[in-house]
């Protein structure tokens, strides 16, 4: 079938299939263009910061919280949102889960004594993520705590929630942590209960004196240790791997 136009007098002939050829592949085009932003914006909410990895030590206290920057920074923090270190995370080649922070080779700004007298010293950049705090002028609890690393926020225990927790990490972005209160177990009190919904468990005042403490089992990963009675090694680890990755989550357990 063939049309006949008139623009300015001048005639035109087009042929429809050619029409409806054009309309395919712009249509083609255009969903292309759609697949490769959402894919665009996927890919850069998996390299945003995120908790990386949770340092437990022997004796079953929470020792740090790790955050990875989309450009492979690390940020440790303590359970009361305080920075202990930063940097570039070196794995060991030779000694199992062992790692240290060198130097960052980026981006690495510090909040001047200009600032306001909470923020003076703290880290304010590193690489491409912006770190912000509580100021003076924020509630009492909160003064000079992290707020936000990057596209995460920091919530905390307040005042008003139990006294062993007051002042812990409460929310790292969407993951929720809870700890044991001052009502559990005299063994477990204040130490990490869970971690969105990955539950720890540890061994009680009741169990042998060589254990009690001890992180039990994380989700469905469990862990045991010799016992007073084996004198030679009462306290290590006899089953269960010192580093497990779950939820995304790598637990180093010291």
């Amino acid at each position: 079938m063939v049309f006949k136009c008139f623009v300015l007098k001048q005639p035109m002939y087009f042929n429809i299939s050619y029409l409806l050829l054009y309309l395919h592949n712009k249509y083609l085009f255009m969903k292309s263009v759609l697949i490769l932003l959402l894919f665009t914006s996927s890919a850069s909410t998996l390299s945003a910061q995120r908790i990386s990895k949770i340092s437990i030590n022997s004796a079953g206290v929470l020792q740090m919280f790790t955050i990875t920057t989309e450009d492979n920074a690390v940020i440790n923090l303590n359970f009361n949102g305080e920075v202990v270190n930063y940097g570039t995370e070196y794995f060991s080649e030779k000694i199992q889960n062992y790692s240290r922070i060198e130097k960052f080779n980026g981006r690495v700004d510090l909040f001047s004594v200009t600032d306001d007298k909470a923020l003076q010293g703290k880290l304010k950049y590193i690489g491409r993520t912006a770190i912000t705090y509580y100021a003076s002028y924020d509630i009492e609890a909160l003064r000079g705590k992290i707020k936000t690393i990057g596209n995460l926020s920091l919530d905390y225990y307040m005042q008003y929630d139990d006294a062993i927790l007051k002042g812990k990490i409460k929310n790292i972005g969407s993951t929720t942590l809870q700890y044991f209160t001052s009502f559990d177990n005299e063994a477990l009190r204040g130490k990490l209960k869970n971690v969105g919904n990955t539950n720890l468990n540890y061994y009680t005042s009741f169990e042998d004196k060589a254990i009690k403490g001890k992180i039990k089992s994380i989700g469905q990963t469990s862990f045991t240790y010799y016992t007073s009675f084996e004198k030679q090694f009462a306290g290590a680890m006899k089953t269960g791997n010192q580093t497990q990755n779950i939820a995304g989550i790598n637990y180093l357990i010291q």
